[in-house]
């Protein structure tokens, strides 16, 4: 007897679409008809999904979270009795899976932070989608003692993002750091922080 698997549902396939032409063209290249076609839909499928661009900016949005919500595995976030090495350890490994075998998702959720900036509406559903991940972080270094939690989450947030950054799209683009290396960086953040 075999088991009978469902494919993605047709939302997941045109997000899935949208993040990749928006890591491989950018935001000019994010058209419905060019989803149609990336995703081996009917001419018009997209736009019985997503009318606007503003709906289909928000579609890629959230499935951009569910993507990275595994990426970043908040599920492996360490106890934070477990101490700072613990989560060096888990924060560097979703973050070198950001860079390596998710740089493409990473590329997408630039150019939509990007296209956030230029549309309130979408920042405040980029944000909504961002918090619980940083809700999160803020919780792990609270338990770790933290004196600040907010301005510590700030901190590893955007450490994170800057080495991302840099070695996706920036000036480091061509090198990535080891998982050791970005291991110890987080190490010696966390560590000046929280005073382990």
């Amino acid at each position: 007897m075999s088991v009978l698997t469902a494919g993605p549902s047709r939302s997941d396939l045109v997000a899935d679409a949208a993040l990749a032409l928006l890591a491989e063209r950018g935001m000019r290249g994010l058209t419905h008809r060019a989803v149609d076609e990336a995703a081996g839909l009917p001419q018009g499928s997209t736009s019985n999904l997503a009318r606007t661009r503003q709906a289909l900016l928000e579609l890629a949005v959230r499935r951009l979270a569910e993507r990275e919500a595994r990426v970043l595995a908040l599920h492996e976030m360490p106890d934070p009795r477990a101490g700072t090495g613990s989560l060096a350890d888990a924060l560097a490994l979703a973050t070198h899976r950001a860079l390596t075998r998710n740089r493409e998702l990473t590329l997408a959720r630039y150019e939509l932070a990007l296209e956030a900036t230029r549309r309130p509406e979408l920042r405040a559903y980029f944000d909504a989608t961002g918090a619980r991940f940083r809700e999160q972080l803020a919780a792990l270094v609270t338990g770790m003692g933290s004196t600040d939690p907010a301005r510590h989450t700030l901190s590893l947030i955007a450490w994170a993002d800057g080495l991302m950054f840099s070695c996706v799209a920036g000036s480091f683009g061509a090198e990535v750091p080891s998982l050791e290396e970005v291991r110890a960086g987080l190490r010696e953040l966390l560590d000046g922080m929280l005073g382990a």
